[in-house]
């Protein structure tokens, strides 16, 4: 159970840097964590628990994260798992925010053979400067925030959360 896997599908970088918080705080609590893109993983194997975020992009996940779950259903469906959303901006319950949505109707039998331990939604980072054209028109129609609005005391909160999970499934 000491090796866990901290994959993620990022468009722009945001949900990877939760990724990697995620990973420093595994790591700070003693257990070796290798954090990577969902599409650089081929081999759940080494790792007794696997955690998984996705980006929300345009109120959907990644399609890197949704391969790395249906790709590798059944191997986690053998271990604890924990799954993440980021991406809502502005004020307010991220889980509010994307009106209870935690991920893609399509996954439903993947989420429930696999049974999570948990499903987190994080406030994500809108950042103009790194869309392109079509991306900001789209923010600016739907008048969505911009900013970064990531809540790092919740995600060290999951985290510690997730450090304590398996600290007392270990023999």
């Amino acid at each position: 159970m000491d090796q866990v896997l901290v994959a993620y599908g990022s468009k722009h970088g945001a949900t990877a840097e939760i990724a990697e918080k995620i990973g420093q705080v595994l790591r700070q609590a003693g257990l070796r964590t290798d954090v990577l893109p969902a599409d650089g993983v081929s081999d759940l194997a080494p790792y007794g628990a696997v955690v998984l975020g996705s980006a929300l992009y345009i109120g959907r996940w990644r399609k890197s994260a949704i391969k790395f779950l249906k790709a590798h259903e059944n191997m986690l469906a053998e271990r604890p798992v924990w799954l993440f959303a980021s991406g809502p901006t502005g004020e307010g319950d991220p889980v509010e925010l994307v009106e209870g949505w935690r991920y893609p109707k399509a996954l439903q039998p993947i989420i429930d053979h696999i049974q999570p331990r948990d499903i987190a939604v994080f406030h994500g980072s809108l950042d103009k400067k790194k869309l392109n054209l079509i991306e900001k028109w789209m923010i600016n129609t739907v008048k969505a925030p911009t900013g970064d609005f990531r809540d790092w005391d919740a995600i060290t909160s999951w985290a510690t959360s997730i450090t304590q999970a398996l600290k007392e499934t270990k023999p």
